[in-house]
């Protein structure tokens, strides 16, 4: 069995940009197998938009219009919606049919890159490629306000475009999470740069399946019997928190290295909003790199405290619980 708590793995800053991918979960995704809800048209436009993106051409009221050879800046394509509506799935695709270089990452990844090289190696870094993939563009604080409009601002003109997904509308960027209006300046030039397509839709991952249903203790012994022991991590829920504080973020892909299933028993409520930060980064490193995983104790319905589910961070709190439920029912889906 694996022990996670004995782990505190090492990353050098340029390893940050090296394997900015589709994570295991998102490999076999391609356009093809995007499956839109025919209730939301919404969802079959934004697959056109982002392929004709690919080709060199954006979905405008009229048709298509292609970039004009004559400006070399980048441009953006917006996908905006909420969770569960393919918008991570069309990322991955176009990362798999990009005609040049591309990089996906999430935009949480983005600033740890920018925090670890600094903003003029961070720039370098990416000047090459032709194509920025960005999901779930959030902006939590002023500083990642101005480290995402900095950062865009000296790429994009050098020809580099970008496709960002997030759950708000780029002109809104910022509202109820600090005075915007400090800010509007660099909001309003990261909207500016971006084409926006809606995407609507429920949440495909909890169909059939309650938020709260983490597994009785006879399915825990059950799943666990199916996991191979060499590659299994098991550990409580607050050991995992007290070693999450210990570990960065960025860190988090190294830490699962080698790991094939994750089991965290016992989850208690976490009235400390940077463990349930950190806890949030570390289910979305698990579910994307496609491990088997196990949770009991507080059902999940409580694991956040409604400060948090209602507050700055409300959505990445509702993706971690979705998430969540997706995990526990591929868990229960395995035997």
């Amino acid at each position: 069995m694996i022990d996670l708590l004995s782990r505190n793995p090492s990353l050098d800053p340029e390893a940050l940009t090296a394997e900015l991918a589709p994570t295991p979960r998102y490999q076999g995704v391609r356009f093809a197998t995007y499956h839109p809800n025919a209730a939301y048209p919404s969802q079959e436009e934004a697959r056109v938009a982002t392929q004709a993106f690919l080709k060199g051409a954006q979905v405008r009221p009229g048709g298509f219009r292609l970039f004009r050879r004559a400006k070399p800046e980048g441009r953006g394509l917006y996908l905006d919606g909420g969770f569960g509506v393919g918008k991570t799935h069309l990322l991955a695709s176009a990362w798999h049919e990009a005609p040049g270089r591309a990089a996906l990452m999430s935009f949480q990844d983005l600033m740890y890159i920018i925090g670890a090289l600094g903003m003029t190696r961070a720039v370098d870094a990416f000047r090459g490629h032709d194509l920025l993939l960005i999901d779930e563009f959030e902006l939590d604080d002023p500083g990642n306000t101005h480290m995402a409009n900095t950062f865009l601002g000296q790429l994009m003109p050098g020809g580099t475009s970008v496709i960002a997904t997030s759950n708000t509308e780029p002109g809104a960027l910022g509202q109820g999470r600090f005075n915007a209006s400090d800010f509007q300046r660099q909001i309003q030039a990261i909207a500016s740069r971006f084409e926006t397509h809606r995407i609507d839709g429920p949440d495909y991952r909890q169909r059939g399946v309650r938020p709260e249903d983490v597994l009785t203790p006879a399915e825990f012994t059950a799943w666990e019997a199916r996991q191979q022991g060499a590659t299994l991590a098991r550990l409580n829920h607050r050991d995992l928190s007290r070693h999450l504080l210990q570990v960065h973020p960025s860190r988090f892909s190294r830490l699962l290295a080698g790991v094939g299933a994750v089991a965290v028993t016992d989850l208690t409520p976490m009235p400390d909003q940077n463990v349930a930060l950190r806890f949030v980064h570390f289910i979305d490193k698990l579910y994307d790199l496609g491990l088997h995983a196990a949770f009991t104790g507080t059902n999940l319905s409580g694991l956040f405290s409604d400060t948090y589910r209602h507050g700055a961070y409300a959505k990445k709190y509702s993706r971690c619980l979705s998430r969540l439920s997706e995990l526990l029912k591929e868990a229960r889906q395995e035997r």
